[in-house]
């Protein structure tokens, strides 16, 4: 079953547990309603109201049935997330082996993770266009580790078409731009989602391929993040083509519909990015294990017309 994602941004929330449901109530001027959604069925809760309350019962029962929560900031990026503790029956073995992983395989991974970066760049920019071109050699150029830093070069040629060619565009994770502000926005909440199947699966996200700050605690998350920003790419020139261009009603509901995006995985079977993210860990698993070679990095159905 897909799980929901759910927004708390309008107006001012209470959420509290009965019965297993999360009660949404709202208040606005003399009148209440209230919502109710099994806490089961729910993956991602982000609350973007500054007058948010929550039960303690609230936030412990999402946890308890493997939620993620995420928490805005003033500026309506995610400035923190609740995750559930991993109770997988193997979770010990499986940070072992997490943390017993060979350098070699280390860098073999990570080389996968920015090859399916760049050609997932490449697919989001107009066939026949030198840049396509060269993203999809640099790719190809790719070493063990990536110790040339083809993963920067690559960003490079592929900033210079984003979002289109006649629209000059400087990629800033910390830019207050409306465009780096919606690229933000839907990077947090993906990063969000992996973070949950990578403790799902009884892994330490902290304990990263690449990502190595001693102060981040996704490295792990980060560096399986790194193939799926395409996506957000995507969808996000796509809101700025239809006038869309800032951090909204709109383009929150379309960013969060990411997680719900039809994927291909290596198989070639399709289905929501939300379960293939868990496939894509637990293959993660085989490779520390010996038992697979290569991570099913999920990949984009569809793309825009003018990028066929």
């Amino acid at each position: 079953m897909i799980k929901q994602t759910i927004e708390i941004s309008s107006k001012p929330t209470h959420l509290r547990v009965r019965n297993e449901q999360l009660l949404i109530e709202q208040r606005e001027d003399e009148s209440k309603t209230t919502a109710s959604v099994p806490c089961e069925d729910i993956g991602v809760l982000v609350v973007d109201q500054i007058q948010t309350t929550y039960t303690h019962g609230a936030l412990a029962a999402l946890a308890e049935c493997g939620a993620i929560v995420l928490v805005c900031g003033q500026d309506h990026l995610p400035v923190g997330m609740l995750l559930p503790l991993a109770e997988h029956t193997e979770v010990v073995w499986r940070i072992q082996e997490q943390i017993d992983i060979s350098k070699p395989l280390q860098k073999q991974l990570w080389r996968q993770l920015v090859q399916a970066k760049i050609r997932a760049q490449a697919d989001n920019l107009p066939q026949n266009t030198p840049q396509r071109t060269k993203l999809l050699a640099l790719a190809q150029r790719v070493r063990s580790g990536d110790p040339t830093n083809i993963e920067a070069q690559a960003a490079k040629v592929y900033w210079s078409l984003w979002p289109e060619e006649n629209h000059p565009f400087r990629r800033d994770p910390d830019g207050k731009d409306p465009l780096n502000s919606l690229l933000n926005y839907g990077y947090a909440v993906l990063r969000a989602a992996v973070a949950r199947a990578v403790v799902s699966a009884g892994l330490l996200p902290a304990i990263g391929l690449h990502h190595a700050n001693r102060s981040n605690a996704f490295c792990l998350a980060d560096d399986l993040l790194e193939p799926l920003r395409p996506l957000v790419d995507a969808r996000v020139r796509d809101l700025h083509r239809h006038g869309i261009r800032e951090i909204g009603p709109a383009s929150k509901q379309e960013l969060l519909g990411l997680l719900t995006q039809k994927v291909a995985s290596k198989d070639g079977s399709a289905g929501p990015l939300m379960v293939s993210l868990q496939r894509m860990v637990a293959s993660l698993v085989h490779c520390f294990e010996g038992n697979e070679k290569e991570i099913d990095i999920p990949t984009a159905v569809n793309t825009c017309e003018s990028c066929r």
